[in-house]
């Protein structure tokens, strides 16, 4: 073997090795994203007053399709279908029923973009009243959250 096809040889390694720590980094880091949020939860203690509500959005909807909560809690949407998915309140597609504006089309209860299968997206209900809300992506699909 010649001085220089042992150098080409080293180097072909040495880049095979990179490549291959390069890759199983990113494997570790794209498993940790999709982990839904609940599963690495732990409530170990937790105050049963500050835990977050789960509303779960599957291939037939939201569930549960009402949930009554008090001013100041953070209710989580679990995307857990085969699509994606976009919170947003009532009315469809305006999503002006919630009283606080600030979200990219009218209230702030919308998240304003399409959530990926395995993700969530969460807000916190300030204002007492009863919420409607819809995927904006499929808006037969509804719900309701009652603040008070």
């Amino acid at each position: 073997m010649s001085k220089k096809s042992g150098i080409v040889t080293f180097l072909v390694i040495i880049l095979i090795v990179v490549g291959v720590v390069f890759l199983s980094k990113g494997d570790e880091e794209r498993n940790e994203t999709i982990v839904p949020p609940t599963a690495q939860e732990d409530t170990t203690g937790v105050d049963e007053e500050s835990r977050e509500n789960l509303v779960v959005y599957a291939d037939d909807g939201f569930s549960p399709r009402t949930m009554t909560v008090r001013v100041g809690d953070v209710v989580t949407f679990e995307n857990r279908s085969q699509v994606s998915m976009w919170v947003a309140s009532a009315l469809h597609p305006t999503h002006g029923l919630y009283p606080v504006s600030g979200g990219c089309i009218g209230s702030a209860f919308d998240a304003c973009e399409g959530i990926d299968s395995g993700f969530s997206w969460s807000f916190t209900f300030n204002e007492k009243g009863t919420w409607k809300y819809h995927d904006h992506l499929n808006a037969r699909f509804t719900g309701t959250i009652v603040v008070e």
